[in-house]
């Protein structure tokens, strides 16, 4: 498969290029700096430097064309003000599932956030944060084009991944490895049969290609 992933620079993102490029895949990151490109190919993945903030749909599009999948990971990341969680993690996300629809790009799957909802009150960064992945998420659920998998991690960790998680419409809250959810995404990614869940992850006890194969087709 060839994989195209927005936000190629992420912690995430590079733990799941390491993963795909791993089992013979095809991967390609896009970076907002050219001087990130050196972490991406020893990841596996080939660098596409593209400023999804002022990229056209057109630009975009151009770069995911001949993909069999893609992969929204980015994010304006912890420091940023509200203003970049509209452009990065909403306005991003929806231009990013629009260049795919263009380019003919069915299989999307995003990285959400548990708690993540377009009706989500408040004013502090974290709610403006939840409000725009949320609104992401209800864009991308209403594009017929794409045969997407919206995912929602509980709280991100950087311990050691161990392989079990728990995947479900609803877990409640609880923490994740980055590891285990870069593995859960590979999966995803080949895993048609879970289009059209929203899904929450945090760890549990399921081996993640037994957890991926239980909530597919639900």
């Amino acid at each position: 498969m060839r994989i195209v992933i927005a936000g190629g620079h992420g912690q995430i993102a590079l733990r799941l290029e390491r993963l795909l490029a791993a089992r013979g895949d095809e991967v390609a990151g896009i970076i907002r700096k050219a001087e990130q490109a050196d972490d991406l190919r020893q990841a596996g993945a080939e660098p596409v430097v593209l400023d999804l903030e002022s990229a056209t749909v057109d630009e975009v599009a151009e770069r995911l064309r001949g993909a069999d999948a893609a992969v929204f990971a980015a994010g304006a990341g912890p420091g940023s003000g509200a203003t970049r969680k509209d452009t990065v993690d909403k306005a991003a996300a929806v231009l990013f599932a629009d260049a795919a629809v263009q380019a003919g790009v069915r299989r999307f799957v995003v990285v959400s956030s548990m708690g993540a909802d377009p009706r989500h009150q408040g004013d502090e960064i974290f709610d403006v944060y939840l409000r725009a992945k949320g609104e992401a998420d209800a864009y991308v659920r209403g594009l017929d084009a794409l045969d997407w998998t919206i995912l929602r991690p509980g709280q991100l960790t950087d311990d050691a991944g161990t392989g079990l998680v728990r995947l479900e419409a609803r877990t409640g809250r609880g923490p994740i490895p980055r590891d285990d959810v870069a593995a859960v995404l590979a999966e995803l990614v080949d895993t048609s049969a879970t289009a059209g869940l929203t899904l929450e992850l945090i760890s549990g006890s399921a081996p993640v290609s037994v957890a991926v194969k239980s909530v597919a087709g639900n």
